[in-house]
């Protein structure tokens, strides 16, 4: 009864592309502007503290649409397609054979209020469903409320994030081991990986790589 209400309804109140508004295929992301996403070459970008880091995207045109709408906008279906896009990317790599435990950036408890969700929570869970990963989300906590990252260059997001992160150090015991999979939305200067990569370093995780859904054109010409 639930599947027919719900296909009933999908008939009189169309889905509509965040992008570009069409409502032909009923979905929250046409095929026509997923596919407008071009993937990265499939190689790191840097390393971090240790950690490779890898980008699927460029933080621009639809993808730069879809990471708004999700983080800013509550169009919390658009998590699905992000997490999808990563995951064909990161097929293609050759330590994706490897089991990995992926942690999402936290953001503050003020955003949490704001937001109701965190958006990289959603897009770890749903990529969690494709790669069979576990997630831990109790490892480190957010701490300070930072300022917007876009507004600031490379010198001011280092000290605006210095400090943002706690280790929850008591839930550390006995993962010297595991791969962890630090998943964040945009690459820019590195500095929020360059602070999270520390406090693993320091509980005694070793072993990190950190994925992020884009990065700036800046990663690629510098």
């Amino acid at each position: 009864m639930f599947k027919f209400l719900s296909q009933l309804l999908d008939l009189i109140y169309k889905k509509r592309c965040y992008c570009c508004k069409s409502t032909k295929e009923n979905s929250y992301l046409c095929s026509k502007c997923y596919k407008s996403i071009k993937q990265l070459p499939h190689n790191s970008l840097e390393v971090i503290n240790g950690a490779k880091v890898y980008s699927a995207a460029v933080y621009k045109n639809n993808v730069q649409k879809i990471i708004r709408g999700l983080k800013y906008h509550k169009q919390r279906e658009l998590a699905v397609y992000l997490a999808k896009f990563m995951y064909e990317y990161w097929q293609k790599l050759e330590i994706s054979k490897q089991q990995f435990v992926i942690v999402p950036v936290p953001i503050s408890k003020k955003r949490m209020k704001e937001r109701h969700y965190n958006h990289m929570s959603l897009v770890a869970k749903e990529f969690a469903k494709l790669t069979g990963y576990e997630i831990n989300e109790n490892l480190i906590i957010r701490v300070k409320d930072t300022k917007p990252q876009y507004k600031l260059n490379k010198t001011e997001r280092a000290k605006n994030l210095k400090g943002a992160f706690e280790a929850l150090k008591e839930n550390f015991e006995n993962l010297s081991e595991e791969n962890f999979l630090i998943f964040d939305d945009i690459l820019t200067t590195g500095s929020t990986v360059a602070e999270i990569t520390k406090i693993f370093h320091k509980n005694g995780a070793d072993k990190l790589t950190a994925f992020t859904t884009c990065c700036s054109e800046y990663n690629l010409n510098g």
